[in-house]
């Protein structure tokens, strides 16, 4: 058994992480913290965790890393580079949910987000995207979980990007998310008669998952690329759809791609590649830490179109959490987010 902590328990990756480490055969939840809710019983602020005793605890970094083996942080950008330090790695573990850790070029992070107040420890940090990144994962002490829209876009285009058959600075990147990845904090445009039966394009041409997407394909290609990225919200909960655009390098076919496909992700249980014809739905993914592709070529543009799929709160954030810590750990990376997806939903 292994200790965790979960700092920033009451937001919506937060309750997931919580939700899936109460299942986990190999750990035990020593405390979950909340600046918000401190004082007060974890099931009164999320009543699906009836019957639980866990009570929310104000933070304690210090204590906590004495306590924990790993401590894992849902916290706002600037939140975890303030609080993480070699003293604290040096106790426990650490796998930030937020985007601290993910971009290694700390100019890049502080242009798009904020100042870096852990400048000396971020070197240490390994971008916590599982089935590409497995090996640099185990025996780190510090994860940086990826993004959500990210982890869907990297995945449905670095077999092509890594196999150099599409043109990297053509990608054009056309995704859309349910509601629960603006987080769980009041905001107007986020209230039900906003977004329902509608749907908007949102921080066009400066989102700031952009960049984390453009690092990761970036090491994939061998150079430094820039690519097109527009977010959407639809009024769901949860999910994400990613539409991606890239012009073949050469007139591969079908075939050659998915051979491309088949190379990476062929024994990754949780990547699952389309059938020809059959593209991705969130419904098929939702409550769940698969990620799916479907593909199709082009010819009358000499383009590949690669749609992939992913619940935001699972693979693109508590799920994939929890695959980092099993990996770090040496347990079996399925432990407690292996299961197959309900449905309907």
């Amino acid at each position: 058994m292994i200790n965790v902590g979960i700092i920033g328990s009451t937001g919506y990756a937060g309750s997931e992480l919580v939700r899936l480490l109460s299942n986990h055969r190999h750990v035990c939840i020593k405390s979950v913290c909340s600046k918000s809710y401190a004082g007060n019983m974890y099931k009164n602020v999320y009543p699906n965790f009836n019957p639980s005793d866990l009570v929310c605890e104000a933070d304690d970094m210090e204590k906590l890393a004495k306590e924990c083996d790993v401590i894992f942080l849902a916290l706002p950008h600037g939140e975890a580079s303030r609080r993480v330090n070699a003293d604290i790695l040096d106790k426990c573990r650490i796998i930030d949910l937020g985007a601290d850790f993910r971009l290694q070029n700390i100019d890049v992070y502080e242009s798009w987000y904020c100042e870096h107040y852990s400048k000396d420890i971020l070197k240490e940090a390994v971008y916590g995207l599982c089935e590409i990144n497995r090996e640099k994962i185990k025996g780190r002490r510090i994860i940086g979980n990826p993004g959500c829209y990210t982890t869907c876009s990297i995945l449905s285009l670095y077999p092509l990007v890594k196999e150099g058959l599409i043109e990297p600075d053509s990608i054009i990147i056309d995704a859309k998310s349910g509601v629960s990845g603006a987080g769980r904090g009041l905001s107007a445009a986020n209230l039900f008669c906003e977004v329902n039966e509608s749907v908007k394009a949102y921080k066009i041409a400066s989102h700031r998952h952009t960049p984390e997407i453009e690092e990761q394909l970036s090491y994939a290609c061998g150079r430094e690329i820039t690519i097109s990225f527009t977010p959407h919200l639809i009024p769901m909960n949860r999910g994400i759809l990613a539409t991606c655009y890239a012009s073949l390098t050469s007139d591969a076919d079908y075939d050659r791609l998915r051979e491309a496909y088949e190379k990476y992700y062929g024994n990754e249980y949780f990547i699952r590649i389309m059938d020809k014809g059959v593209f991705p739905e969130t419904r098929w993914v939702k409550n769940s830490n698969f990620f799916d592709v479907g593909f199709t070529v082009d010819k009358r543009t000499n383009r590949v179109i690669a749609v992939g799929a992913i619940d935001n709160l699972f693979k693109g954030a508590a799920g994939q959490a929890v695959q980092n810590m099993n990996i770090l750990f040496g347990f079996d990376e399925k432990e407690g987010i292996g299961f197959i997806p309900p449905f309907p939903v």
